[in-house]
């Protein structure tokens, strides 16, 4: 298993990757990742300053991923965490996330944001373990409109 920095070659399999998990899931298309319009050039978009995207990969097959992006200010956004079934439950959500909140606090954001659907319980429970708290109105303008779960983390502690 090696964890690693996206790049253009896996544009296209973590682009379906996360779509095939928010089809899996039963989310909408509209209001989610699933329609971002840059989704099949995550590279791209996190080469950008106070950014990164990593992917999980596993014999060569991309099995998840997770990203930090600008929000606004000092509040960054974890994005884009999805994992393939086959990788679910064996510690990786955490290990990636983690990775993500200490880059985030490399970048010197002090808040990390995150959306998520209702059902995805077992997301929201591991959000939780780490620390974000659930909070009663969005933060910015993501376009996830369909996404009504709303948390955020302290990172300054």
């Amino acid at each position: 298993m090696v964890i690693r920095e996206i790049e253009d070659k896996d544009n296209k399999a973590i682009g379906e990757l996360v779509q095939n998990v928010l089809m899996e899931m039963g989310a909408p298309k509209i209001g989610t990742a699933y329609s971002d319009p840059y989704l099949f050039h995550l590279s791209k978009v996190y080469s950008e300053p106070k950014t990164i995207y990593y992917v999980i990969e596993i014999d060569g097959e991309i099995m998840g991923g997770a990203g930090i992006g600008i929000l606004e200010n000092d509040i960054c956004e974890l994005q884009k965490m999805y994992f393939l079934p086959k990788c679910r439950g064996l510690g990786l959500g955490t290990k990636l996330m983690e990775l993500c909140l200490q880059k985030a606090k490399e970048f010197g954001y002090s808040k990390c944001y995150l959306e998520t659907m209702h059902y995805m319980e077992a997301a929201q429970k591991l959000y939780k373990k780490v620390g974000f708290k659930t909070i009663d109105a969005p933060i910015g303008n993501t376009g996830h409109t369909s996404c009504p779960v709303w948390m955020i983390k302290n990172l300054n502690f």
